[in-house]
């Protein structure tokens, strides 16, 4: 049983759930049954039915009657959606990233960097998945546009199902080293080649993916979560 103060409240719960999700340890289709996150969390039934209402509300999580709840499964359709809309909206973010850096977050753009090379190395490939597109959503707070960062916040954890589903080249996200090229280009002020780099990137994550049906092997609550 996981036993934290934090992790007393259903806000927690889902946040440790979403962590576990982002990071492919919990696979699209893994049921979540209430009585085993209960167990593991030390909390009732009513609290979990908050934290998975919760996550069913930012998508992640399809609660189904009389089935239950469970980790959300992209359609193909879903999956060319959620980049198509990342497609339009973070190349201009990223422009708008490039008028707004400063010292402070080009430090903190490149320890970023260095802890999704770190993950990788470590062969925590789910973990640097995570890192990878929180980097998007570092950008998009940066660009200081509010709507538009909560919008690329949710694609971003869309994007985490759907890699987990579709991905058939597990280097693509960072074999290219754009974050690197980004980085470079945020730090100049260039606003025209922050845009035009993250396009390519983004062609390059939807190139990485083998957009046909299938169903992923969903994982052991209690493993994914380590309890």
């Amino acid at each position: 049983m996981v036993r934290h103060d934090k992790q007393n409240s259903a806000e927690a719960i889902a946040a440790a759930l979403a962590h576990a999700i982002h990071e492919h340890r919990l696979a699209p289709g893994s049921k979540l049954s209430e009585d085993e996150v209960g167990e593991i969390f030390g909390v009732s039934r009513t609290v979990v039915r908050a934290a998975l209402q919760h996550l069913a509300h930012s998508r992640l999580v399809e609660l189904r009657r009389n089935h239950g709840a469970f980790v959300a499964q992209p359609s193909l359709r879903e999956a060319r959606e959620v980049f198509e809309a990342r497609a339009l909206l973070e190349p201009r973010t990223a422009r708008a990233a490039a008028a707004r850096m400063s010292p402070a977050e080009h430090a903190r753009l490149e320890r970023h960097i260095q802890a999704e090379h770190a993950a990788l190395d470590q062969g925590a490939a789910g973990h640097a998945v995570y890192l990878s597109g929180q980097f998007h959503v570092e950008i998009a707070r940066i660009a200081d546009q509010a709507t538009v960062a909560e919008i690329i916040t949710q694609l971003v954890a869309r994007s985490s199902l759907v890699i987990a589903l579709y991905w058939q080249r597990r280097v693509a996200l960072c074999e290219s080293h754009a974050h690197h090229a980004l980085l470079r280009a945020l730090a100049a002020g260039d606003g025209s080649r922050a845009e035009e780099v993250m396009a390519e990137h983004l062609v390059t994550l939807v190139s990485s993916l083998d957009l046909r049906d299938r169903n992923a092997v969903p994982t052991s609550l209690r493993e994914a979560l380590g309890a």
